[in-house]
């Protein structure tokens, strides 16, 4: 039998959100982190503006937690 579950439609918007928001706090500018994750810029400013439309691989988003120090699981609160 199938669960029922809510899902966040706007989880990208949550994430994008929120690494804007710890990079902030690490003191980390969009083209210092787009080097610390092996990125572009482009890419950054855009996961960071585009308000979820750009999304990232897990891989991604591991490095970006490493890099500003905080867990994954922060990034979907």
């Amino acid at each position: 039998f199938k669960r029922d579950f809510v899902f966040s439609d706007n989880i990208m918007v949550n994430v994008s959100s929120n690494i804007k928001k710890y990079r902030k706090i690490a003191g980390i500018t969009q083209e210092q982190l787009a080097v610390d994750i092996d990125k572009s810029y482009d890419f950054v400013r855009r996961l960071e503006y585009k308000k979820g439309s750009v999304g990232c691989s897990i891989d991604t988003l591991y490095r970006i937690s490493v890099v500003l120090n905080v867990s994954m699981d922060k990034f979907f609160k």
